[in-house]
């Protein structure tokens, strides 16, 4: 697949999403002005990340052994698109499990943030296999376990910091 008007947007998005420095960003901006369920999605969000980060980067790697990198050579993917080539494994995405992971939790504890933060973590996966340093099932596998964490950090921050009931006369008017 070829689109070269998302080559330097999808280039600079994978490398942005470094260390997940969109979701600190994201989760800083809510325990600033969030009040305190911004600041209960933040706490979520990052030990969402946190678990996930440490399940695929640790334990799962190990496991299934190191998955060569996809040969973007070989696979004609332009330089134009390419970001540092990680010298770990490739399997799974160790990006899109902490995207999905953050968007996953946070959307839990505030919904009304659900679908931008499910769209900001496609575009990360998706930036992945673009910039030729994933495969489409690393990115995929990555994913989905972000999103059990992410399932499980929402619900567990929902059970500490149930939402507060609607006052009556929020009901009456």
């Amino acid at each position: 697949m070829s689109m070269p008007v998302l080559d330097e947007p999808l280039r600079q998005l994978s490398d942005f999403a470094n260390f997940s420095k969109p979701w600190l960003l994201v989760a800083g901006a809510l325990t600033l002005v969030g009040g305190a369920r911004g600041r209960q999605a933040a706490v979520a969000g990052l030990t969402a990340i946190g678990a996930a980060s440490l399940v695929v980067n640790q334990p799962l790697k190990k496991a299934v052994g190191e998955r060569l990198r996809p040969d973007r050579y070989g696979l004609g993917v332009p330089a134009q698109r390419w970001v540092r080539m990680p010298s770990s494994g490739s399997f799974p995405s160790g990006h899109s499990a902490s995207a999905v992971a953050f968007a996953v939790a946070v959307g839990g504890v505030l919904p009304a943030l659900r679908p931008t933060l499910r769209v900001a973590a496609s575009a990360v996966a998706f930036s992945r296999v673009y910039t030729g340093v994933h495969y489409p099932s690393d990115v995929l596998v990555g994913a989905t376990v972000g999103a059990l964490f992410g399932r499980l950090a929402a619900r567990l921050a929902l059970r500490r910091w149930p939402p507060s009931p609607p006052n009556d006369k929020e009901q009456t008017s």
